[in-house]
């Protein structure tokens, strides 16, 4: 008993060094910038699914609400991967000059930034814009079935919500389980527009 309560303690303590290290080397530039990078992805996406979603026909609004749902899950299932994968392989990777290692590397020490970019920007903003997809699928879907639109609403918004909960939830095991792979395989993409020196 005493020895449990000594390792919550001994436990506690780090966890308390990490905290207070952690605000040592929080990046207000960092911060500035992601704010600005998402009101740019966020006006970009409004502005497309506004503009674009209400002179299509039903069926092509489904496939682009279909695609802005998956963008957002795969965003999210990597940034919850590049943060639990491990940074050791790459290392290793790097040293045998494996091509995209020094990415993967360069993402791990990153993992907060590319997280928060992953789940927050492109993540959420992609939810946002589902919804707003969904509104106007719901509108068009009112007026070929002939039902009121806040039932049509209702269903399409929670259709969504639960597909997108799901989706991610499944993709957030999977990311866990499979974090290295995840990493890898994003940082071979991100190596064909980016090398690290």
């Amino acid at each position: 008993m005493r020895k449990g309560k000594l390792e919550l303690l001994n436990l506690k303590i780090q966890t308390r060094r990490k905290e207070l290290k952690h605000k040592e080397k929080i990046d207000k530039f960092w911060i500035i910038k992601i704010v600005l990078i998402a009101f740019i992805v966020a006006l970009t996406f409004a502005i497309i699914s506004e503009t674009l979603i209400p002179n299509v026909n039903l069926v092509f609004g489904v496939i682009i609400l279909i695609a802005v749902i998956t963008l957002g899950v795969i965003f999210d299932m990597v940034g919850v991967a590049v943060t639990a994968s491990d940074e050791v392989p790459f290392h290793s990777m790097a040293s045998r000059k494996v091509e995209c290692a020094k990415v993967a590397v360069k993402l791990k020490k990153n993992a907060d930034k590319v997280s928060s970019f992953c789940n927050d920007v492109f993540g959420d903003i992609c939810g946002v814009i589902s919804g707003s997809i969904g509104v106007i699928i719901a509108d068009s879907l009112s007026n070929v079935i002939n039902v009121d639109n806040l039932y049509i609403s209702l269903f399409v918004t929670a259709t969504i919500a639960s597909i997108t909960i799901g989706a991610k939830a499944i993709c957030k095991s999977f990311a866990i389980n499979k974090a290295n792979i995840i990493l890898y395989k994003f940082s071979k993409f991100i190596n064909l527009f980016y090398k690290v020196k």
